[in-house]
């Protein structure tokens, strides 16, 4: 008796497997579900046009119409730091303006010093050389590449003797710079706009 109860469970186990095995065995005509690729919403972004920034400052550029510019609140804000704001990017550049009094490259080295901050998550940083002498303006750009990099792009401007600029991209939302990717290059474009279009206001020191 207890011989047959044990072919009995075995019979009813691999019965019960073989159900098991066939349900799971696809069909044919049954559509196998495949994991799609991660994907980013579109983001249709204008053509670009500009307008020029020509007030009581120590400098002027032309910038985008798609931003607005407001002056730098902030408690440590100094005369003439502005910010470029794109309400509809979530973007926004700011501008800090230092005089230069035998200190150069102090202001030099901090600008390397904020670029080199994102060094941990940056995958390279190129660095591009600015010199025009007709204006003077000379400086350095920094393009921060990396996913996770909070400021893709860095610069700064000077005369050489009595003016410092330097500017800086944020995005208001956390980095993901593989889905931004056509922000980052389209405000980076203007950028350098602002940078080809900039000149120093000679009445104002």
């Amino acid at each position: 008796m207890k011989i047959i109860t044990k072919y009995i469970f075995l019979l009813s186990f691999f019965l019960s497997s073989s159900l098991i095995i066939s349900s799971c065995e696809p069909n044919e005509d049954e559509e196998i579900a495949v994991p799609k690729p991660r994907a980013y919403l579109r983001i249709d972004l204008p053509k670009s046009s500009y307008q020029l920034f020509d007030s009581a400052f120590p400098y002027q550029f032309e910038y985008s119409k798609l931003a607005t510019i407001e002056i730098d609140r902030e408690k440590n804000a100094e005369p003439y730091w502005i910010n470029i704001q794109y309400p509809s990017l979530g973007a926004t550049i700011y501008l800090s303006y230092k005089r230069i009094n035998k200190n150069l490259n102090s202001y030099k080295n901090d600008a390397f010093g904020f670029a080199n901050k994102h060094t941990a998550k940056a995958d390279d940083i190129e660095e591009s050389n600015i010199y025009d002498p007709s204006v003077p303006i000379f400086g350095k750009i920094y393009d921060i590449k990396g996913v996770n990099v909070a400021c893709p792009y860095q610069f700064w401007l000077s005369d050489s003797t009595s003016k410092f600029i330097r500017g800086a991209l944020y995005f208001n939302n956390k980095p993901n710079n593989d889905s931004l990717a056509p922000v980052i290059q389209f405000v980076k474009k203007d950028i350098l706009h602002l940078i080809n279009t900039f000149d120093w206001n000679k009445n104002i020191k």
